[in-house]
């Protein structure tokens, strides 16, 4: 009996203990805008749809007429392109992003366009939600429906970069 009273006691004791921790966490926060240090931006984890994701379309090779091209395939898949021009220096990749925290998820989305294989050009101090697309001299063709809802499926839902928190969801 006395062996049940101290078990008994020892088990209140052990859930005051968890009570107590929970109500006290000071990491109930973290990953979210309420936890995020000051100074970090918010990014904008929301998958837009394509008719509401705003691009640039830049040509870093030596292919003249090559953002023009690449525009109006994206423009006749729904995206909205704001301008295109030519970039002075060249890249040697398929492609880079470039975007602020408000551009987050529409890069993600546009990233699944390059089979996951652009590479990320997060500006925490951009304060607009446009992607910048500059293509590279390895760039050969934008993906098919089918290999972009794959990439999508493999890369899992966007997360927020580095330096950066997700902001609240939009409702």
């Amino acid at each position: 009996m006395r062996a049940l009273v101290i078990v008994g006691l020892l088990g209140v004791l052990a859930l005051g203990f968890v009570i107590t921790a929970i109500v006290r966490d000071s990491q109930g926060n973290a990953g979210t805008a309420q936890g995020c240090p000051d100074g970090w931006p918010l990014a904008d984890l929301n998958l837009r749809e394509r008719k509401d994701v705003k691009i640039n379309v830049l040509n870093a090779t030596d292919q003249p007429g090559l953002a023009h091209t690449v525009a109006d395939e994206l423009s006749n898949r729904q995206f909205q392109v704001q301008k295109t021009a030519t970039e002075k220096k060249q890249i040697n990749g398929i492609a880079v992003l470039r975007y602020g925290p408000k551009g987050v998820g529409s890069a993600h989305l546009l990233q699944a366009y390059f089979l996951n294989n652009a590479t990320q050009g997060y500006d925490p101090a951009r304060t607009d939600d446009v992607v910048d697309v500059v293509l590279g001299n390895n760039f050969q063709q934008l993906a098919t429906t089918t290999e972009v809802n794959q990439s999508l499926g493999d890369s899992g839902p966007p997360k927020a970069p580095k330096g950066s928190c997700p902001s609240p969801p939009a409702k």
